[in-house]
């Protein structure tokens, strides 16, 4: 198999992939956080420079994780000596464990200190214990559509950021009225425009069994499918894993609060208490790079440690 045809068919689990592009062409490379190759494919790219960040959980106490406060300002101070400043930073839901107003200030006041252009965020399922979301969209539903969606421009990249966590029973859920948004908005979108989706559930079935997906996805995904290059990050599952299918390649990011298990190794996705050293091996941000006229976006996953 030719090195294009090994990524569209092959996944990783558990470990840090760099995907860049080099004459046109795909080349993947596992990283760790000292590694100095990672972070010169993230010096060399000119253009768009963003960080995605997710499942913070402000307000967790349990041995999992004694100081989540902590593990989340270290991961902005992360973001902050990158060497580069970032475009904007995402951050893929579970900002907050129960969606307490003083929780989403201390969030909001932490994200505050980023050295960035801008910050977004979509919801996680932890952000709308209660209210369906209402807390979540009064701190950071800031000029977003419905449940607090949203799409942008920039650098000659489409964004779209979905919510899939209100109407949960099992599997995440988009619903009728944020699909016909996406059709309508990506309608006037050039099918060579790169496009990326953020949303916190995965929008493929990595593990329906512990609702690790998302039951409608297949209505957005089907009208990706005109686009020559579509990324999907999504957070929720607390573990690097990358997975391509056609013209899509879906990355789900670690956490920066707490380990959950691999899909299928115990009976429930609960909280996995690790020994205080290898704690920050498990957590971690992500930072992408896309160069204009580039196939596909470079993908870093950088540990904690």
């Amino acid at each position: 198999m030719s090195r294009r045809q090994i990524m569209r068919h092959a996944g990783w689990f558990g470990s840090a992939v760099v995907l860049s592009v080099a004459g046109g062409e795909v080349i993947s490379h596992i990283a760790h956080a000292d590694d100095s190759a990672a972070a010169a494919t993230a010096a060399d790219l000119s253009g768009l420079r963003f960080v995605q960040v997710s499942d913070s959980h402000i307000g967790f106490q349990g041995p999992a994780n004694t100081d989540v406060t902590g593990s989340f300002t270290r991961a902005v101070d992360q973001i902050n000596t990158l060497g580069f400043r970032p475009d904007f930073v995402m951050h893929t839901g579970d900002l907050t464990h129960l969606s307490t107003p003083a929780q989403f200030d201390q969030v909001k006041q932490m994200m505050s200190g980023l050295a960035t252009g801008r910050v977004f965020t979509v919801p996680g399922e932890h952000d709308s214990v209660g209210d369906s979301g209402k807390a979540y969209r009064r701190a950071f539903g800031r000029d977003t559509t419905g449940d607090g969606w949203f799409s942008f421009d920039t650098h000659g990249v489409h964004f779209l950021a979905l919510v899939n966590t209100l109407a949960l029973e099992k599997l995440g859920h988009l619903g009728n009225e944020q699909i016909d948004f996406v059709r309508k908005d990506l309608a006037g979108v050039g099918s060579d425009t790169p496009v990326v989706v953020f949303s916190h559930i995965p929008l493929f079935a990595m593990y329906p069994a512990w609702g690790w997906s998302t039951d409608d996805a297949l209505k957005v995904l089907s009208l990706l499918k005109r686009f020559a290059s579509v990324t999907c990050l999504n957070g929720h599952v607390h573990q690097l894993f990358t997975r391509t299918e056609g013209n899509i390649t879906f990355h789900s990011a670690t956490t920066t609060a707490y380990p959950l298990p691999a899909p299928g190794h115990g009976p429930a996705p609960t909280p996995q208490v690790l020994p205080a050293r290898q704690l920050t091996s498990a957590l971690g941000i992500r930072t992408v790079t896309y160069e204009r006229g580039a196939d596909a976006l470079a993908v870093t996953d950088r540990r904690l440690a």
